[in-house]
């Protein structure tokens, strides 16, 4: 399966069997401590390729990274950092100190929620101590930074909230484009992982359900027909079982641009089957 993202909690140790078991060449140390609430990494069992994220040049951009590392059956890593969880700024600082260490290939910043305006600071702190691009994965329509190299333009495609499919996008497309950061249209689907997320609280949506493959997969494949370069499966963060792998592989067999694959992801073993 080509590009997948998986999200979850691991202590430090165990990212090292996921190493072994699935071959990735940057391996990321993700606390369970609360403070990091939901953090994903991207497998990657080729050749690591960096990515560059130039605006002006359309062959350096984050959606042909991500688009042609996935037709050559290449995937990376990536870490989501939820500014409204984050306590301190060093530890921030700490957690891209070791993104860096890693080689970790993007920075995901967003959540469902932001109550301590540490929006714009986060991703200045990140921009101050690692090259990393920095993707955002806005949980609002105010989640909109010039500072981040890219955005993860999301419609909620798996609910019939219409503000989410597009009323919302009305509203921030002006701020984004006058940002002049990367625009990646993304279906964003919410899978039910077991548990009432923040996500599906927050939107008001019911997550498709865990056993309707093939709901999940028409609607991957609409979302591509309609123009949405990227799917990303969210199970949401806490999700008590991750995506199953049958489900994934009939999204994969429907669409042609990469997926990221997120929550429930707790164990290396979950990783590996992912």
């Amino acid at each position: 399966m080509r590009h997948l993202a998986y999200c979850f909690n691991l202590k430090p140790h165990i990212l090292l069997v996921i190493r072994k078991k699935i071959k990735l060449n940057a391996a990321f140390f993700v606390s369970e401590n609360s403070t990091y609430r939901k953090k994903c990494f991207i497998c990657n069992d080729g050749q690591k390729s960096k990515v560059v994220a130039p605006k002006n040049n359309l062959k350096n951009t984050i959606l042909h990274t991500l688009t042609h590392q996935a037709q050559l059956g290449k995937k990376h890593l990536a870490v989501l950092v939820d500014p409204d969880s984050i306590t301190n700024e060093q530890q921030l600082v700490t957690l891209c100190e070791l993104s860096n260490q890693a080689a970790v290939d993007f920075i995901l910043v967003g959540g469902s929620l932001m109550t301590n305006g540490f929006f714009e600071t986060c991703i200045q702190l990140i921009k101050q101590h690692t090259a990393i691009p920095v993707v955002l994965f806005p949980g609002d329509v105010m989640q909109v930074s010039k500072q981040a190299d890219a955005i993860l333009f999301l419609s909620l495609i798996s609910g019939r909230n219409p503000e989410l499919l597009i009323g919302k996008h009305v509203v921030s497309a002006p701020m984004i484009k006058k940002s002049g950061i990367e625009v990646i249209p993304t279906g964003y689907m919410l899978i039910d992982g077991g548990k009432t997320t923040s996500v599906s609280y927050m939107s008001n949506t019911t997550p498709i359900p865990a056993q309707k493959v093939s709901i999940a997969a028409c609607t991957a494949m609409a979302g591509e027909m309609l123009g949405l370069k990227v799917t990303y499966m969210d199970a949401g963060s806490g999700a008590h079982q991750p995506i199953s792998t049958q489900m994934i592989g009939a999204v994969r067999a429907q669409v042609a641009g990469p997926i990221f694959i997120g929550g429930g992801i707790a164990t290396p073993q979950a990783a590996v089957d992912a």
